[in-house]
């Protein structure tokens, strides 16, 4: 059976039909959640969508895919448990010390200030906080743009390495 008669069938009380659609399409339900949400929620999200499918079953038009049908009901119960639970609450940090940048006073809690010392941390800061183009960047400097281009790489590499990444 396809998931359009699994559904019709559903829709006319046969609750195998559930059993069948929740063994199809709860693994990659899941997968996909999980990108969003802590584990204990998918779980939680997975059966407030299939108890959607199953009330919703009746109403079900096949214009779509099924998929992607069952994918909209557990996005949706998704954004409900998100919005019900309110926005997220984190300890405000202190603030930085008089005179600081807040910029600087975050790449001094992250550690990075060695990675973003000399020629190369002046220039990410140009580009990527002041949000300057190569060529302003270049003419403030009194360098080449592909000086600064190459200065910008090094210092996305040496942050890479900083972070975890591979340089």
């Amino acid at each position: 059976m396809d998931d359009d008669e699994l559904i019709a069938a559903l829709a006319a009380g046969d609750d195998t039909a559930l059993r069948e659609l929740f063994t199809r399409h709860a693994p990659w339900l899941a997968a996909r959640l999980r990108a969003a949400l802590p584990a204990p929620d998918v779980e939680d999200v997975l059966q407030e969508t299939f108890l959607a499918v199953w009330q919703g079953a009746r109403g079900y038009r096949p214009r779509g895919t099924p998929r992607a049908w069952i994918w909209v009901i557990a996005r949706n119960q998704a954004a409900l448990l998100l919005r019900r639970r309110g926005p997220a609450t984190a300890p405000l940090e202190e603030a930085p010390p008089s005179g600081l940048d807040p910029a600087d006073a975050a790449i001094a809690r992250a550690g990075l200030t060695a990675a973003l010392d000399g020629p190369e941390g002046r220039v990410l800061r140009l580009m990527y906080v002041e949000d300057r183009p190569a060529a302003e960047v270049a003419a403030l400097l009194g360098v080449p743009a592909g000086t600064v281009k190459s200065r910008a790489h090094r210092a996305r590499r040496r942050l890479r390495a900083v972070l975890g990444g591979t340089e």
